[in-house]
């Protein structure tokens, strides 16, 4: 905003709490903050910057101008900060890393048949939601805990719908649901197996064991010998998990959260870990980027009210290894959050202290491990300009596409492409190719309708990038590589290199050598094959490159031989031909579930009653 009046803005500013907006010369936000006067607050940032931090002096010497909202406290200065931090995502704010990375776990008991999933998406809906878990990993793990103890369905029939339709699938045979879908179980036990894995991701186990002892006492006392069985199970699972996690002198602490945090560079790492009931229940690790320069109060201070913002849950007491900044204010926003009494204490002896230590140690460790991963992609970059070199490329192949050619004798022939970023797999890219033009074995043929494909595909794309029809970013063949690799020799090469031509790309080809033991050799070119050391990162990476080519042809090869053996299984009933194969293969996943389908279950598929008898006949007979 040219021409914005600093001095007079900065005199009018008032003696009042509130949030502060800082834009650059394009408007876009690159600093949010909160003030308790703020007047004081945002005149520190334009009088005498001799003790601004190197940070601080970058990101006033962007601003052009800036706003400001006045609020009643500074508690709701707080949260307006916190809701703009994540609209925005300002560059000189301390941020944690992309937080929609962090998945949930979502129990639905808004819903009369609750489910169990994972979900990167808050919703106000009524469901309960678990977290913020740092990776889907994490998540998995806990639901296939959960899933072992209370053996929720899994499977996709829907509640109370399919009740009673249909034989219960093979997980009710080997004990892993209690198979609601046979009407044996009511709504109300139904629905407390879910409220029973609430209790349990909450860590409140000993109400947990409580009410699952009670119910087990009076199973017994009605003679319901089964059921007393499986809830004596579930408790002994439960148990043992308490004797696995560290014990923390639960006469003196129950339910809190310990957090620590170790910068290098412009990252912070945060490590926290739960304490439930006086034991371990899990830890979490986040990354927070543009930390370079900043006190660790402040990241303390950010790293709180950005993981508490969504909390589903937040004790009544919460450790850290330093005092944040704010915490005063930040204690009162979570009182206020939690309806009950929260203190936040950086503790500096006795046991509590000990117990942050130990929490410390894992921050560091994770920001050693990331020094580490640097240290290798450093590594991978020069290895990518020592390949630039020996194959006389210009620069850096940032994009590698590397293809192979899979079949049996000429039959369910594949194509895969495999493309690595930055010397890396980016699976996300791989795409596979069924070959179409013609049948029977001729792999230089293949490889030459993959690559018209796949450069085709780009083409298409690029046009409608121009025309504004499509985002790049969704474009699922773009970019163009900087180098192609392709699995073969000389002959192999010059059919691709044809194919090239031919669509007027000049993008460097080079074929992968392999020796008689089938191990990578060689790059070639047209103009013969490069000298590479056996024991030279370029041939390592080449290697890796080849091997996960061939993997990802094997695989796909695989999986569509599998998929035409299922095919010639159903081809063998009266009845089914191609139209009810594909709907039956695509509603039941395969044939060991159309196997076990019940005659209801068949119709709803679209099958006629006459085929639906044929197809329980044929496999009643196997």
């Amino acid at each position: 905003m040219s021409g914005f009046d600093f001095e007079g803005e900065l005199a009018r500013l008032p003696e009042k709490p509130g949030v502060y907006i800082m834009h650059s010369e394009d408007n876009t936000v690159i600093y949010v903050g909160k003030a308790k006067i703020l007047k004081n607050r945002v005149r520190q940032y334009f009088r005498n910057n001799s003790g601004h931090t190197p940070k601080v002096r970058a990101m006033v010497s962007k601003v052009a101008y800036f706003e400001y909202i006045i609020t009643d406290s500074e508690i709701e200065a707080l949260v307006l900060e916190c809701n703009l931090i994540k609209k925005y995502r300002p560059k000189y704010n301390i941020l944690l890393k992309d937080d929609k990375q962090y998945p949930y776990i979502k129990v639905t008991v808004n819903q009369p048949y609750p489910k169990l999933m994972m979900t990167r998406t808050l919703r106000d809906d009524g469901a309960r939601y678990f977290g913020p878990y740092s990776g889907g990993g994490t998540v998995k793990n806990v639901i296939g805990l959960a899933r072992s103890i209370f053996k929720p369905p899994t499977c996709t029939r829907k509640f109370p719908e399919d009740i009673g339709k249909g034989r219960p699938c093979l997980n009710y045979h080997i004990k892993t649901c209690f198979a609601p879908c046979t009407g044996r179980v009511s709504q109300e036990e139904y629905r407390n197996v879910f409220f029973a894995i609430c209790d349990f991701l909450s860590g409140n186990h000993k109400k947990l064991l409580d009410d699952l002892t009670q119910q087990m006492k009076d199973a017994s006392a009605k003679m319901e010998y089964e059921r007393a069985a499986d809830l004596r199970d579930k408790i002994n699972a439960i148990q043992r998990l308490d004797e696995k996690q560290k014990i923390v002198n639960s006469e003196h602490i129950s339910d809190l959260d310990i957090i620590a945090a170790a910068i290098t560079g412009d990252n912070a790492f945060c490590e926290v870990f739960f304490v439930r009931a006086g034991k371990m229940m899990g830890r979490e690790n986040f990354q927070l980027t543009g930390a370079s320069s900043t006190p660790k109060e402040e990241i303390m201070s950010d790293f709180l009210k950005q993981f508490y913002e969504n909390a589903q849950y937040i004790p009544p007491e919460i450790l850290t290894d330093c005092k944040a900044s704010d915490a005063d204010v930040i204690q009162d926003w979570l009182c206020e959050s939690r309806g009950k009494k929260v203190v936040i204490h950086a503790p500096v002896r006795g046991e509590k202290k000990k117990i942050v230590d130990m929490v410390l140690k894992n921050a560091q460790t994770a920001a050693e491990n990331y020094l580490v991963s640097q240290q290798r992609d450093y590594q991978k970059k020069n290895v990518l300009y020592d390949l630039a070199k020996a194959a006389g490329l210009s620069g850096p192949p940032v994009y590698i596409e590397a293809y192979d050619i899979s079949n049996t004798a000429g039959e369910n022939n594949v194509g895969s492409m495999v493309v690595f970023k930055n010397g890396k797999p980016a699976r996300s890219r791989y795409r596979s190719f069924d070959i179409k033009s013609f049948e029977g074995a001729n792999d230089l043929k293949a490889m030459q309708e993959v690559l018209y494909r796949r450069f085709k595909h780009a083409y298409d794309e690029q046009a409608q990038v121009d025309e504004g029809k499509l985002e790049p970013e969704k474009a699922k063949f773009l970019p163009f590589p900087d180098l192609i690799l392709i699995d073969g020799g000389s002959l192999h090469l010059a059919a691709a290199q044809e194919m090239l031509d031919m669509m007027s790309l000049e993008i460097p080809a080079f074929g992968m050598v392999k020796n008689d033991k089938h191990r990578t050799r060689a790059l070639v070119s047209k103009d013969g094959e490069l000298e590479l050391s056996p024991t030279g990162s370029v041939f390592k990476l080449i290697t890796s490159i080849q091997d996960e080519a061939h993997r990802s042809a094997i695989t796909h090869h695989r999986n569509k031989r599998t998929k035409a053996i299922k095919s010639s299984e159903l081809d063998k009933i009266d009845g089914v031909g191609e139209k009810k194969r594909a709907a039956l293969l695509k509603h039941f996943k395969s044939i060991k579930a159309i196997a076990e389908a019940g005659k209801d279950e068949l119709l709803k598929v679209g099958i006629d009653k006459r085929t639906a008898d044929n197809i329980i006949k044929y496999f009643n007979g196997k």
